[in-house]
């Protein structure tokens, strides 16, 4: 124990270990009682959006808002009250996280209009992972990250290559339709290619001549054939990581390796595994 810890009152104590702690009762209620008010208030923003619903319940939904506002600036204040290192706290994400989702209400005040920057209250979502326990399955996201970048070149390339395919369909769909047929531009045939590489047609512009509708359907398979390779990429890049990652322990009974790192009993014959 510290000697900035010797020095804080029970109180501080008290509400540290509530706040910040996950062990006690106390600590885990505050916890499932926070995340239900930071999904209600999330909630709240999507309904406000709805046009009908604003017109019914607005002063309603205002109301909520600003009390579920001034709920969580007394946890902000009371999070810097007991925390051990108050600028510590104030730097990190989930503190950054929590100024800026009270800061729009009262910007508001004075900026009309700047509560639309409420919708950042959804960051506080983040707290999940450790109300819930989900801080343990981030190392399989640090295999999906490390699997990204490793295939990041590759994936590079592969962009590089669709936006060469792009802008030379670009321009002769811009030669072949003209800005008769809603090809007014180079940029605007990139839309069209684009839009239509990715499989997605929306049909805001379509060719009208013979040619160009047979160079979009051209593009339509090109779409198909390299929709997958990004995929593909990264699925291998996934695969490399993982046996990369696997657990070299070797079963005393069957004599097999690559089990998963928290692997208790051998995934081969059920025998259990040596303590890391």
């Amino acid at each position: 124990m510290n000697t900035e810890e010797k020095a804080d009152n029970p109180l501080k104590q008290q509400l540290r270990s509530v706040i910040f702690g996950t062990e006690t009762p106390q600590g885990k209620r505050f916890d499932i009682i926070l995340m239900i008010c930071i999904v209600l208030s999330v909630l709240l923003i999507f309904i406000d959006t709805i046009e009908h619903i604003n017109e019914q319940y607005g002063q309603l939904i205002s109301i909520a808002e600003w009390s579920f506002t001034v709920l969580f600036t007394v946890e902000y204040i009371l999070r810097l009250y007991c925390s051990l290192n108050r600028l510590h706290y104030a730097r990190s994400f989930f503190g950054v996280v929590d100024l800026v989702s009270i800061l729009p209400s009262y910007l508001a005040l004075i900026f009309p209009g700047a509560n639309v920057a409420l919708a950042l209250r959804v960051l506080r979502l983040f707290r999940v992972f450790r109300v819930l326990k989900l801080l343990r399955y981030l190392s399989d996201g640090n295999l999906l990250l490390k699997a990204m970048m490793q295939s990041s070149r590759k994936v590079f390339m592969f962009f590089f290559s669709v936006s060469l395919i792009i802008m030379v369909l670009s321009v002769i769909m811009y030669v072949v339709e003209g800005p008769n047929n809603g090809f007014t531009s180079i940029p605007k045939s990139m839309y069209w290619t684009v839009v239509t590489i990715t499989t997605v047609g929306y049909g805001d512009i379509t060719p009208q001549t013979p040619l160009g509708q047979g160079i979009a359907a051209l593009t339509m398979l090109i779409g198909y054939s390299i929709i997958a390779i990004p995929t593909g990429i990264l699925t291998a890049e996934i695969s490399h990581e993982m046996v990369r990652t696997r657990d070299l322990r070797k079963c005393s009974n069957c004599g097999k390796k690559g089990h998963d790192n928290d692997a208790e009993y051998c995934n081969h014959c059920g025998s259990e595994l040596e303590k890391l």
